[in-house]
């Protein structure tokens, strides 16, 4: 049903959504090509078939989350952004749980620091999705023409 009403996503989303997809594309690079970060990181990077296949593998999977997000970015799509801000929730909530109970060599906050960096991210995306799944409920209820 075409009301011919606008959602906009607001402005701060499509900034917290442009950072998210920079980080992504740059662990992509990384995984691809920077090998000598991921060494410098206390992982053990071989030139063996297994250790590639599994930085590629990683590489494959952020670069599609990226372009995925890069779609969802340019379409601004309510629908679509719920999905993707989700889909950023459950990766940097894990990420919240992993990386200070697994650091890097070269990680660039103590396991507290980053505990207290991800939660406020993690913090930030969930009020993304908040504000975004607001948006989506008007807009089912302006198609079935009850205002809400």
């Amino acid at each position: 049903m075409n009301n011919n009403v606008s959602y906009k996503i607001p402005l701060w989303v499509n900034i917290l959504q442009g950072l998210l997809i920079a980080i992504m594309l740059q662990q992509t690079f990384i995984f691809f090509f920077d090998h000598q970060a991921i060494a410098a990181s206390g992982i053990n990077v071989g030139t063996d078939s297994p250790n590639l296949n599994m930085l590629y593998e990683f590489g494959a999977r952020t670069l599609t989350m990226a372009l995925v997000s890069i779609i969802v970015l340019i379409t601004q799509n309510p629908r679509y952004f719920l999905v993707i801000l989700l889909m950023n929730i459950i990766r940097e909530g894990l990420e919240t749980i992993v990386d200070p109970m697994f650091p890097l060599a070269n990680a660039p906050a103590s396991p507290t620091g980053d505990l207290i960096i991800h939660i406020a991210i993690v913090a930030i995306e969930i009020w993304a999705f908040i504000i975004v799944y607001k948006i989506v409920k008007h807009m089912d209820g302006a198609e079935k023409g009850v205002a809400s």
